[in-house]
């Protein structure tokens, strides 16, 4: 008999879309570790965010790398059912590096508009981020395209409930059908 499978995903986005809250949720409801990529990111990344400098792509390599290796890790008895991580994997080839690592990954991408990432960056205090970067963050985000069959695309707007219970629901055939599910189509 296989051991059960494991939920390795990924909540992506731009600043600001809410991709801390909604993994921290469904961390508790899913039985998930969650870390914030945030956290992940060298200290010298971390200072060059601060000054408003855009990270460059030799920079998020060894991120990644780091997300996928905590991603990787083995479930523990206080997070049976996998890991889920807030990362911006904003272009393709970010996705696809993390696929390299977990061919089982799974994303969900908030999507937001401008003018509410910018409302929610501007009220929120103690992050590095700053607003500036956002525009960058626009300009560098790629859109899961429709062959990325293992994305889940949610509004940012709507209710954390709402999207918990939309990733669940995805979650029960993600883990029944670890490499095959397509994210289901959502009302």
């Amino acid at each position: 008999m296989s051991p059960p499978t494991v939920l390795r995903l990924v909540v992506m986005g731009v600043s600001g879309c809410g991709k801390s809250t909604l993994a921290g949720a469904l961390g508790e409801a899913l039985h998930l570790c969650m870390t914030d990529g945030d956290d992940l990111h060298l200290p010298d990344s971390v200072r060059k965010m601060q000054s408003g400098v855009p990270l460059t792509d030799a920079d998020r390599w060894p991120w990644l790398d780091r997300v996928a290796a905590c991603l990787q890790a083995a479930p523990d008895a206080s997070a049976p059912a996998g890991r889920v991580v807030a990362c911006s994997a904003l272009k393709r080839v970010y996705r696809d590096r993390l696929r390299q690592h977990l061919p089982d990954i799974r994303f969900v991408f908030l999507d937001g508009q401008p003018e509410l990432l910018r409302q929610r960056m501007g009220q929120r205090t103690g992050h590095f981020m700053q607003l500036q970067m956002l525009e960058s963050q626009l300009n560098t985000l790629e859109r899961p395209a429709g062959d990325e069959h293992d994305v889940l695309t949610l509004q940012a707007d709507q209710p954390l409930a709402h999207q918990v219970a939309q990733v669940t629901l995805a979650a029960s055939a993600w883990t029944l059908h670890p490499t095959g599910a397509r994210a289901p189509e959502l009302p």
